[in-house]
């Protein structure tokens, strides 16, 4: 009972697949113990919105009973237009007063209704500022999003015991694994239809956006131009990941939307850089799904100019061998991130 009360699983809910993961231990002796995944129920997730609340529910319950957890308490990521991200400066003020006086400021920053929305804050220590200020990252997300988030993890039997940002999850497992680096580096992970982009300084999280690009779109362009259905396009995309012989037509496709894509991600690093105060990226490190497409990986080195290298989850991290082989942790390490940096909330 002290293990199911007091242990999280962190349940990464995407537009194709939902994952559950779970680690044991605390500091730099964790480890993955369970991991698994089902499909999200058709049209129940878009764009980070859930559609259809019981379909969700019902898929989390089916994950449930195929992992055996004996966990009673989850955390769990929300992503999307209706979570807002922003760094400010203010007066320094203690920060017992905070809350109160952050109310006021994200009426100036937060394009929501004050009251009908969640905000939190993060101090962010590691960043330098001016004398007589203190730099925050403030955090919006629509009370209804939140809401629809808890109440599908409570309907499949857990207690919602933390709703987190995707995005400062990724953040976390990436400080888990790689440490508190002095340089600033970039992670994107790439779903089926939404791209997380995060940037941390000196260890902390200080930009955090979500880009309407994935997997999918890579699919819905090749279904449009080829004129096939989207299992096709999708069994398409797909094989050419693999290295396998494709028609010449699917893959102009795919590098015209790798260009389409890089460009989307380009728009949002010279958005952070004309905002920065110190906007050198070091690099940038990918994971996810999508991250699979052919060619992608080097069209963003080519249109960013940063190296651009692949995000490791168990860098730092290790795993129970009695469970998994090294081939199963090779072959899930692009969808893990996420999940993973939700589950290790636990010891924070």
């Amino acid at each position: 009972m002290l293990f199911g009360s007091n242990k999280l699983v962190g349940l990464d809910i995407g537009t194709s697949t939902i994952k559950l993961v779970e680690v044991e231990g605390s500091g730099k002796k964790l480890s993955l113990t369970s991991f698994g995944y089902v499909p999200t129920p058709s049209g129940a997730i878009v764009s980070g919105e859930i559609m259809n609340p019981q379909a969700v529910s019902g898929a989390i319950a089916e994950l449930l009973m195929q992992t055996k957890t004996k966990r009673k308490r989850a955390a769990v990521g929300i992503c999307g237009s209706a979570v807002i991200t922003k760094k400010i400066s203010i007066p320094s003020i203690e920060e017992g007063l905070l809350p109160e006086q952050l109310r006021w400021e994200a009426e100036q920053y937060i394009p929501f209704d004050i009251n009908e929305i969640n905000l939190g804050y993060h101090v962010l220590r590691n960043n330098p500022i001016s004398q007589g200020q203190m730099s925050l990252l403030l955090v919006a997300a629509k009370r209804d999003l939140v809401l629809k988030y808890a109440e599908v993890v409570e309907g499949a039997g857990l207690s919602c015991s933390l709703v987190d940002v995707s995005g400062f999850a990724l953040g976390n497992c990436f400080e888990q694994n790689y440490g508190v680096s002095q340089q600033t580096v970039a992670l994107l992970c790439m779903g089926a239809s939404m791209t997380h982009f995060v940037i941390m300084e000196h260890g902390e999280v200080t930009f955090c956006r979500d880009l309407v690009v994935g997997g999918l779109t890579y699919t819905s362009d090749l279904q449009k131009s080829m004129g096939i259905s989207m299992e096709e396009a999708e069994a398409l995309k797909v094989s050419a990941g693999m290295g396998q012989p494709v028609p010449q037509e699917v893959t102009d496709s795919i590098n015209q939307t790798n260009e389409a894509v890089a460009e989307e991600i380009r728009r949002s690093f010279d958005f952070y850089m004309a905002t920065a105060t110190d906007a050198n990226i070091q690099k940038v490190f990918v994971t996810g799904g999508g991250f699979g497409t052919a060619g992608l990986t080097e069209q963003i080195g080519s249109s960013l100019g940063v190296p651009v290298g692949p995000f490791n989850p168990f860098q730092n991290m290790n795993y129970d061998a009695n469970t998994f082989t090294s081939e199963f942790i090779a072959q899930i390490s692009p969808y893990v991130s996420v999940g993973l940096g939700l589950a290790l909330r636990q010891g924070k």
